[in-house]
């Protein structure tokens, strides 16, 4: 019995960690866009080692990588690219929502610019794809 509830406690306690929420913040400075769906950011008032040049990646959004597998798809990562930049420069201010921390030390998030949703954008313009998680589809047309 007592087996049994260590054992329900440690699975309690690691489901709680994997799904950890770190609160809202706004961004003081877009410092990079590498993709569609990946940029580095200041954030002002955290420390340097994880607010400064911190990379963060947009929830809910699957987009088409810069190193794609093939031509169709650099180019796609291309336009989706520069629809990114022109959403992140077109608000007054952005805001990182629902932060996780992720693989590769960057942050997860939704990220919202002047109350509008990036991945919902992205995907509304067709350049990503509705992404939870998992094994994602390839861009490459067969």
């Amino acid at each position: 019995m007592k087996f049994l509830v260590v054992l329900f406690m440690l699975v309690s306690s690691a489901a709680l960690a994997a799904d950890k929420h770190f609160g809202d913040v706004v961004v003081s400075e877009v410092t990079s866009i590498y993709d569609a769906d990946t940029f580095k950011v200041n954030i002002k008032g955290w420390p340097d080692v994880i607010g400064k040049r911190i990379s963060v990646r947009v929830l809910g959004v699957d987009a088409p990588e810069i190193r794609g597998k093939c031509t169709s798809e650099k180019t796609a990562a291309r336009l989706a690219k520069q629809f990114t930049v022109q959403f992140l420069r077109s608000g007054s201010y952005i805001e990182l929502r629902n932060i996780k921390r992720g693989k590769y030390f960057r942050i997860l998030a939704d990220v919202f610019v002047d109350d509008q949703n990036l991945a919902k954008a992205l995907i509304m313009a067709k350049h990503g794809r509705p992404y939870n998680g998992g094994k994602r589809q390839g861009w490459c047309v067969k």
